[in-house]
């Protein structure tokens, strides 16, 4: 049998090394011509066609539609993905077999389908007009939760935080979003996107996590720091939201669910560690006025402090009695130990049983920057966001309107929030003065002067602290003035504005300009000639490396003399020597880089143009 095999290949090598004539029968051609790795229909496949499928055959494997898939995808934390060699084209969407295989045993997919089965059986008892069983129907219909799906995706609370920036962001989009049954979106998912964003709010409140803030077109950005994880949100402003039709509220309200249930997780533990039971129990009173995030701070203080906050009422009152009744009881438990002479002490936020936690000096900083500051808000200003920011960062706020902690003619008040003129009565003993100053004081950590942010005046840029101004090769005038407060706050000591880098470097401008005595002067101007006989030195041993030979060097510069010309010439020239030894993907990356260094360059020339202009037309 052996010997078959050996003359039947070299039967077909000797064969294939023939010409082929159209005379040689077809499957004779076809196997002769084949390729190495031809494998026939049905066999197993390799490479990316193995690894990779399309949509279309993911949701043939899975057997659903396209709104389930999307959906599975979404709880499950499955993406596309982009394979280097696309077997079926560019125009297709591909996912990983193991994802696939992932969602095939998922449990949610079977109780998916076990939910669009008993929608069918309610839909038939609609059309027979049974209106009766369709309605026993909805009350029985089956439920799933996603808590399983938030343990299997994020391990650990660290996991969680990491995936807290868009889980943020989308909740309180859809929590200044109205309700509207063309998108599906209830009410009751609105007040839970609202009741989310307070608990989290009062818990960063609380905790003295906020770092930045930033008012912009888009909204307000916020960004707070929890065990070590920086945290950043955008927020909505508080004007009226409008539906627009080329957003797909079908994928969001997806993701909002899921959402939902991790912001909730991420609150439970939250609230736990500070010994507080979760979900709040909230005063009424405060609930019906729309003081949901001031309710909060004082259960959180109260539940800190030890005050029992569960109301016991009697059961033969009426119903009205019952909710007057229980929210006095609540009141009155929460302001068991305040004194009388300051009702807003709750506003502090500040625990005595959690001075045992390790603050850093961060957070020890933004605590105490606005402390025995108390500020009042008018109607006009962001009140939600004030509330949120100021005792964030030490401050007492009331604001005006029923359930606020201190009234308008409190005389303790130190500063008045207000966004324009007022012809009512003002008080001498506070400060009247825009919401920009609390943001821009906030970002700088310092109590900045009002005389800019006075109310009628146009206030100074407000300044995002995302952005590196080192970095960005541009520094505004404004955040020059911070920075010199800053240094002063700190009892440091800057340069003059005219004086720069190249002056601090001359101890003669130093010694006019005061900031040095007459011996330190004589010290620096030594220790300065020994830096320039160095550097000299240098230079000329660059030099003979340069040309290979002592005889090329130019004689020794005389005392006095900058460096040797020569020398910083042959070094710009070779310069550029490194690129030549690039690689051809390094070098197009180092090209790619200097573009964008020259763009940023022009820009920021840009903005110095526009500046001057602008200083000559005020000057004129």
């Amino acid at each position: 049998m052996l010997c078959i095999l050996v003359l039947a290949k070299t039967l077909i090598l000797l064969l294939s090394r023939l010409p082929l004539s159209p005379s040689f029968p077809l499957w004779w051609r076809i196997s002769i011509t084949m390729p190495k790795h031809y494998r026939p229909a049905g066999k197993k496949k390799e490479g990316n066609a193995a690894r990779y499928m399309t949509r279309s055959q993911a949701l043939k494997h899975l057997q659903v539609n396209l709104n389930l898939f999307r959906r599975l995808c979404i709880v499950k934390g499955i993406f596309p993905r982009e394979p280097k060699k696309k077997v079926k084209g560019n125009h297709h969407t591909y996912y990983h077999v193991k994802d696939i295989a992932f969602l095939m045993h998922e449990p949610l997919l079977e109780k998916f389908r076990e939910i669009k089965t008993y929608q069918k059986k309610v839909k038939k008892a609609k059309a027979k007009k049974n209106e009766e069983l369709a309605r026993l129907l909805l009350t029985r219909q089956p439920t799933y939760k996603l808590d399983r799906l938030i343990r299997e995706r994020y391990p650990t609370f660290i996991d969680a935080l990491r995936d807290l920036d868009d889980c943020l962001t989308m909740v309180h989009l859809f929590a200044v979003l109205p309700a509207s049954d063309r998108e599906n979106l209830e009410v009751k998912r609105v007040h839970n996107c609202r009741r989310l964003t307070h608990e989290w709010q009062a818990y960063i409140s609380r905790c003295h996590a906020l770092r930045k803030v930033f008012v912009s077109v888009k909204g307000i950005y916020y960004q707070a720091e929890l065990e070590g994880q920086k945290i950043t949100w955008l927020t909505p402003h508080a004007i009226q939201q409008v539906f627009t039709n080329d957003v797909d509220f079908g994928v969001l309200l997806t993701f909002l669910e899921f959402y939902e249930t991790l912001l909730a997780f991420t609150n439970f533990k939250l609230y736990h560690s500070l010994n507080v039971k979760y979900p709040p129990i909230l005063d009424s009173r405060l609930e019906a006025l729309a003081a949901d995030l001031y309710a909060l701070s004082r259960y959180i203080d109260a539940s800190s402090r030890g005050i029992a906050v569960e109301p016991k009422v009697d059961a033969s009152s009426s119903s009205q009695s019952n909710d007057r009744e229980e929210s006095e009881l609540r009141l009155a438990q929460l302001q068991h130990q305040l004194p009388s002479s300051e009702p807003g002490a709750l506003m502090h936020l500040v625990a005595d049983n959690n001075k045992e936690v390790e603050e850093d000096e961060e957070t020890r900083l933004c605590k105490s920057l606005f402390k025995d500051l108390k500020f009042f808000l008018s109607r006009e200003v962001p009140r939600e966001s004030l509330l949120f920011v100021l005792p964030a960062f030490g401050g007492m706020v009331s604001w005006e309107g029923e359930g606020a902690p201190f009234k308008e003619d409190d005389e303790s008040i130190t500063h008045h929030i207000i966004d324009k003129p007022s012809a009512g009565h003002q008080y001498l003993s506070r400060e009247y003065v825009q919401p920009q100053w609390i943001y821009d004081c906030v970002n700088a950590r310092i109590i900045l002067p009002t005389e800019k942010y006075l109310v009628g005046s146009i206030p100074p840029p407000h300044l995002s602290p995302f952005v590196d101004n080192e970095a960005e090769g541009y520094v505004p005038d404004y955040a020059e003035t911070i920075k010199r407060l800053q240094a002063a706050a700190r009892n440091e000591v800057l340069p003059l504005p005219g004086v720069g880098k190249e002056d601090l470097e001359d101890p003669q401008n130093l010694l006019y300009a005061g900031v040095m005595s007459r011996a330190e002067e004589a010290e620096a101007a030594k220790n300065k000639k020994k830096m320039a006989a160095q550097e000299k030195q240098y230079h000329e041993e660059l030099k003979i490396e340069l040309t290979g030979s002592k005889a090329d060097v130019a004689p020794v510069v005389a005392e006095g003399e900058e460096s040797v010309p020569d020398a910083m010439q042959i070094a710009q020239e070779n310069a550029d020597m490194p690129t030549l030894l690039m690689s051809r993907k390094k070098r197009k990356l180092y090209e790619a880089m200097k573009i964008g260094q020259k763009k940023k360059k022009a820009g920021v020339e840009l903005i110095e143009q526009r500046k001057k202009k602008l200083n000559d037309a005020q000057s004129s």
